[in-house]
């Protein structure tokens, strides 16, 4: 008698996508190195710990299911040497495992995806640890000014000038606007790390607007507040 096994769909998906990432992986290595990968640690089996640790740290959201995004695999030090040569390659095809994965389960990451190798020289041979975190990386965390042109300025430890000189961070052709009409400038939380902005007049001819009323000293600024300098609008976004 013999027994059929059912598999889910998603079980289904996931295993073709880990055999052709295991065939595309097997094409990187040719002739005489092939060898050094019939035995041991196989880079599929890696795959399959990533995916792995991504079905149990996922965490139920609001807008979905998060999981982990940025990831650190531990190996021993002779399986990390038998793959030096070709770990780029597999940290790229790691990250796609992971991206291929989070469409099958509908799962979302809070960042982009990431992925690091590590040696730990107390693992050995054919012992791989996969951790997996979710961060939210730097990049996505930029406030940021829209300009009248369509352009977007990141903002960062640096005092932004809005005016007509050349010199100014933001040079505007607005006849209304002064040689250096106002500033942004960042303000430490800590003394360490940024943590708001402020606008300032600087002392212009015709005055700066916050959301539409005359800035009298300087203010915070909040997501989505808009600043006048003579006829021109600059938003701002806050990361």
């Amino acid at each position: 008698m013999s027994i059929c096994r059912v598999l889910a769909p998603g079980t289904i998906l996931l295993a073709m996508g880990l055999q052709q990432f295991e065939r595309r992986l097997e094409r990187m290595v040719e002739g005489v190195f092939a060898r050094a990968f019939r035995g041991g640690l196989q880079p599929v089996e890696i795959g399959r710990r990533l995916t792995r640790e991504m079905d149990l740290r996922r965490t139920v959201a609001p807008r979905g299911t998060l999981t982990p995004n940025d990831f650190v695999v531990v190996l021993s030090s002779a399986d990390r040497d038998r793959f030096a040569s070709i770990e780029d390659e597999l940290i790229d095809e790691l990250v796609a495992v992971a991206k291929d994965h989070a469409e099958v389960e509908r799962y979302s990451f809070v960042g982009p995806v990431s992925v690091v190798m590590e040696t730990d020289d107390q693992l050995a041979p054919g012992m791989v640890l996969v951790s997996g975190e979710m961060v939210r990386h730097e990049e996505a965390l930029v406030s940021r000014l829209h300009l009248p042109d369509g352009r977007t300025l990141a903002l960062a430890d640096q005092v932004v000038t809005i005016g007509r000189l050349p010199d100014c961070t933001v040079v505007l052709s607005d006849p209304n606007v002064s040689r250096v009409h106002a500033q942004i400038r960042p303000v430490t939380g800590d003394g360490s790390s940024l943590s708001q902005y402020e606008i300032a007049d600087r002392g212009s001819t015709n005055g700066t607007k916050l959301n539409g009323l005359p800035l009298t000293g300087p203010r915070l600024l909040a997501s989505g507040d808009s600043i006048t300098v003579g006829a021109t609008t600059i938003g701002f976004e806050r990361g």
